[in-house]
């Protein structure tokens, strides 16, 4: 990017320490679960890298907007908290307002308002893998907490199937569902447990 376009140095120091709320603020429906918790920031991690692969496996070809729809995508909750599906029946927060007001210093602020957007009104390819991503870091989490015997996670993991909306998406929530969190560094290493 030419730093003809950085005129406002300020603005944008502004805004990193606004993205930095989010590794300070916990998402909110992990206590209704009774288990588990992660920031915004770890959630917002992890479904940039679940987008980014869903966007590769469905052939989208411009995987850059992807990501990045993927890691704006909670950004406003900097300012307005991350509202679960119980406050939501109660509360009404602007989170496009806040969005908007988050990114008004940036010279390049109409390109992460159309990303937003995009993903808010569900209206193309790349937001619905987008969706999916963040459906399924939640349910890699349920999963976890599942097999560490939360009798709560199945129910939740059920309503939240419902929510998937491209096969890929559904193809690897089945993977997930299929698989024990801890196989990735458990299952089949038997030598680390004897040779230490």
């Amino acid at each position: 990017m030419a730093t003809t376009m950085l005129t406002n140095w300020e603005g944008i120091a502004r805004f990193l320490f606004e993205v930095g709320m989010l590794k300070k603020i916990q998402r909110s429906g992990y206590p209704f679960l009774g288990s588990g918790g992660e920031s915004i920031a770890d959630h917002s991690f992890r479904v940039a890298i679940i987008a980014h692969a869903l966007a590769i496996m469905s052939n989208y070809p411009d995987t850059e907007k992807v990501v990045m729809m993927a890691l704006l995508h909670d950004i406003q909750e900097a300012r307005t908290g991350d509202q679960n599906y119980v406050h939501k029946r109660y509360v009404t927060v602007d989170e496009e307002g806040a969005f908007n007001d988050a990114t008004e210093t940036l010279p390049w602020k109409d390109l992460y308002r159309s990303y937003w957007m995009e993903y808010r009104h569900s209206n193309s390819e790349a937001a619905l893998l987008v969706h999916d991503a963040d459906q399924i870091d939640l349910l890699l989490e349920l999963k976890e907490q599942q097999d560490l015997g939360n009798p709560y996670a199945p129910k939740w993991i059920n309503h939240l199937l419902k929510r998937l909306s491209t096969p890929f998406g559904r193809a690897l929530a089945e993977s997930i569902l299929n698989t024990d969190w801890t196989d990735w560094w458990f299952k089949g290493n038997d030598s680390w447990w004897v040779k230490r």
